[in-house]
């Protein structure tokens, strides 16, 4: 049976004794039936994870005891940082889960010209936990130890003057692709549109502000087929996927 991975807020120290929070000890205890003396991963986003044995089990509770820290990385070298307007439905839920497990080091759902869905601040602070949530979990499956960094909503235009990167791309059906840096940028700021795409003077303003239009080929791709295709193509050119070249 595969080790489970499972992510705590808590500090983790060698030698430890940890009550897991409700989650993961209900998935834990209820889910998976895991015994006394079972083997766990656990991470808390410092770097790194622990190995660890539960110590104690009942049907709310799950204690268990810290062992060595094993300083394992698994991030990208390639920082990129994924500002995507917020879609309806499950899109943007995919988009997160995907997102991390491509790679990537922070997202940004921005509010644009064509989004369509509303958030006020009740509905924002829920959105923002329940992707938060979505990331934890498939850095449990994926074997991240540090969590991608889930920014609140924010308007494009906050977006366009605060995202810093070394190479920045705005995603445009119309565009052709980009000609590739020969050196490694080492950090990237990707900005694309809600599903009806980015208003022409929002992708004037993105060129205003040091953004290449580039285009992902002579198909048009759904809002939350863009960026996985793009993350993927960057990390195949510059981060940790692909051949050897």
């Amino acid at each position: 049976m595969r080790i489970p991975r499972i992510h705590t807020a808590q500090r983790l120290d060698p030698g430890a004794k940890v009550e897991l929070e409700s989650a993961p000890s209900q998935h834990l205890a209820r889910v998976l039936r895991m015994p006394v003396g079972a083997e766990l991963v656990l991470f808390d986003g410092r770097g790194g994870e622990y190995a660890a044995v539960i110590a104690a089990v009942d049907k709310r509770r799950v204690t268990v005891a810290i062992g060595d820290h094993r300083e394992i990385e698994r991030e990208s070298p390639l920082h990129i940082h994924l500002g995507i307007a917020v879609s309806r439905g499950e899109r943007m839920d995919w988009v997160v889960q995907k997102g991390t497990e491509l790679g990537v080091s922070e997202i940004s759902p921005l509010l644009t010209e064509r989004t369509e869905v509303k958030l006020g601040k009740q509905r924002e602070q829920k959105k923002l936990d329940h992707w938060q949530r979505i990331a934890v979990s498939a850095c449990e499956q994926c074997g991240r130890n540090r969590l991608p960094r889930i920014n609140p909503p924010q308007g494009l235009a906050q977006w366009l003057h605060a995202a810093e990167a070394r190479c920045r791309y705005v995603l445009h059906h119309r565009a052709a692709p980009a000609t590739a840096p020969e050196d490694p940028p080492g950090s990237i700021a990707l900005l694309i549109g809600p599903e009806g795409g980015l208003a022409e003077s929002e992708i004037a303003a993105a060129e205003a502000s040091g953004y290449e239009a580039i285009g992902l080929g002579p198909r048009i791709l759904r809002t939350e087929t863009a960026p996985l295709a793009a993350l993927a193509i960057l990390q195949a050119l510059w981060g940790d996927m692909g051949l050897d070249r």
